[in-house]
């Protein structure tokens, strides 16, 4: 997954490659006129991309907690405005595309729900930095780079779990090391710079960033240190209003 695509923005001074497409190569359909209902809905990948994307929304507790704080924050999330399931490059899971505030979910890449509950919940994440804060995803690497070192640490990208299952079994500081490398490539899969670039931007800002646990106050290793996330949030103002 990665925060992505935005039509007609310019790539950054003093970037390596004359010609950035911004990620959208990977997101064919961005560009594209919408398939008529009828069509999305003959379309097995479609309907299982939407009834994937619909049981997130209701029961994992990663995405109601991002959803309830995007809506305290101004920024509510309608399900067919600013979710799509579209087709895209095998390589990735989805984006988000900030010029629609638009989160794109492939359809034929996601088979998993909780393929579909990590890829749901990285790209919230992105729509909720892009909602509280002023984040120039196109001219500053270093801002993506913060997004998606959230991204990696907060939404279930580097549990133990999932490493194992990636065939790399190292313990110590796994979480930083392996959120470092998934902001890395994510960096490197969405924009034309060198390695040398994203590890620098990823490293010039890695301890804020990781550090910043928002909306979740912790990094949620499990789905039940997520449940307690949310509860938590949910009470924060119970709590002022009571001061």
């Amino acid at each position: 997954a990665a925060a992505g695509p935005a039509p007609g923005e310019q790539r950054a001074a003093g970037e390596e490659h004359e010609e950035d497409d911004l990620g959208y190569r990977l997101f064919p359909e961005r560009h594209k006129q919408p398939q008529s209902f009828l069509a999305r809905s003959l379309f097995t990948f479609h309907n299982r991309c939407q009834v994937m994307l619909r049981m997130t929304l209701d029961t994992n507790p990663h995405a109601r907690l991002l959803l309830e704080a995007m809506k305290q924050s101004g920024c509510t999330v309608f399900n067919d405005r600013h979710f799509s399931c579209e087709d895209c490059d095998s390589c990735v899971g989805g984006g988000f595309d900030s010029a629609t505030s638009q989160i794109v979910l492939c359809q034929n890449n996601i088979r998993h729900q909780s393929q579909m509950n990590r890829v749901v919940t990285h790209e919230l994440i992105h729509a909720f930095d892009h909602c509280r804060a002023h984040v120039d995803w196109f001219k500053n690497v270093k801002h993506l780079a913060c997004s998606e070192i959230r991204a990696a640490n907060l939404s279930g990208d580097c549990t133990l779990m999932n490493e194992i299952a990636r065939f790399k079994f190292g313990l110590k500081q796994h979480q930083q090391t392996c959120v470092r490398d998934r902001a890395i490539r994510s960096i490197l899969a969405v924009r034309k710079v060198s390695k040398e670039t994203a590890e620098k931007a990823v490293n010039e800002v890695f301890d804020a960033c990781f550090n910043d646990l928002e909306p979740f106050g912790r990094i949620p290793h499990s789905k039940s240190d997520a449940k307690r996330a949310f509860k938590d949030f949910q009470n924060r103002d119970r709590y002022n209003a009571n001061l």
